[in-house]
């Protein structure tokens, strides 16, 4: 929704956060300066928080998180009072960062993802800029699936105003397989109803074994109910914008990293020097910002696992966003808490 940044509207900024909760006006802290009264929240295990809940028309512009940043923390946003989310997933894969129980990269820094809709900034920052309209109502909440008490710091902010009638609806769903079945390909998004638009996904991926270039997978798109792909990239490397194995090729012969706008390899996990923790992590983004994938019908995308001598069966882990003219179900149920470990 373009707009530009000097023309006055007709809106009412809103800002929900643990010391104004109500997101009101005048709603926030009674401190004096410089006095902290609720900076942040705790979450008991089993809990479910609501975080946000307005009266639409209007627009969530941003979503900032730290405190514990983990899978055990489970993100879901409903529209316009329906009762199942358009939005669930871990926060930690919901913003790229998957393998949340290793925040460090290869050269012992923190991960850093740059782009135009996502920050993850140093120290566990987590900033959200994708668009999200709604036209009657919009609840965030946030479930503690884990076993121990957890601390939520958080802002949630954006605007109450009329949106155009055409807006989509903002979904985003999880899914995993650790690891690929050997052979088949992974599935990223599938049964989505439209008219919608595909908008990107951040991805995760774990080896298993040899490294034998694991990027010669395919990823396919198959729109409005199509029998073969409309959308077919040559590699998996080349769907995030990058070429050659991200260096590892005959001249570079190493994986680099890279965090632009709307795609990026932005991290490489894992030491080898670690005592049983020798295995790579790559954490990836593509955004269609600038080129979204538009379906009339329905949507499904696939990615292969596919290294130089063949099918592979490394840890595939995504979340995928879309808009969508209705707010739908989402095609996945979340594995068990458990289940989401990675290190």
């Amino acid at each position: 929704m373009e707009t530009s940044l000097f023309q006055i509207r007709q809106r009412e900024s809103f800002g929900f956060s643990a010391e104004n909760p109500t997101g009101t006006r005048e709603g926030g802290t009674h401190a004096k300066d410089c006095e902290k009264l609720r900076p942040c929240i705790d979450i008991e295990p089993g809990e479910t928080v609501v975080l946000c809940d307005t009266d639409g028309p209007g627009m969530i512009t941003h979503i900032w998180f730290t405190g514990y940043v983990g899978h055990s923390f489970v993100m879901r946003i409903y529209w316009d009072n329906e009762e199942f989310p358009s939005v669930e997933a871990p926060i930690s894969a919901f913003f790229g960062c998957a393998y949340d129980e290793n925040f460090k990269d290869r050269d012992g820094k923190y991960v850093v993802l740059n782009a135009a809709t996502m920050l993850t900034a140093p120290g566990r920052g987590y900033n959200s800029y994708w668009e999200m309209p709604f036209y009657k109502h919009c609840k965030i909440t946030m479930e503690n699936r884990g076993e121990q008490k957890q601390t939520l710091f958080y802002m949630i902010s954006g605007w109450h105003g009329e949106i155009p009638e055409n807006s989509g609806y903002f979904h985003a769903v999880y899914r995993q397989e650790h690891p690929v079945q050997k052979g088949r390909s992974y599935t990223v998004l599938d049964n989505v109803e439209g008219p919608g638009m595909f908008a990107g996904v951040c991805f995760s991926s774990g080896m298993n074994g040899n490294n034998t270039c694991w990027v010669e997978g395919e990823i396919k798109m198959y729109i409005d109910g199509a029998k073969y792909p409309s959308m077919n990239y040559t590699g998996t490397e080349d769907y995030f914008c990058g070429s050659y194995g991200f260096g590892n090729d005959i001249i570079l012969n190493k994986y680099q990293t890279f965090s632009g706008l709307y795609t990026g390899l932005y991290a490489i996990l894992g030491d080898n020097e670690e005592f049983y923790n020798q295995q790579q992590r790559f954490l990836l983004y593509r955004f269609h910002v600038k080129d979204p994938v538009y379906f009339s019908k329905n949507f499904k995308m696939t990615m292969d696992n596919l290294g130089w001598t063949g099918p592979r069966y490394d840890d595939y882990t995504s979340v995928a966003f879309w808009y969508q003219q209705k707010p739908g179900k989402l095609p996945f149920e979340l594995p068990a808490d458990a289940e989401m470990v990675m290190k």
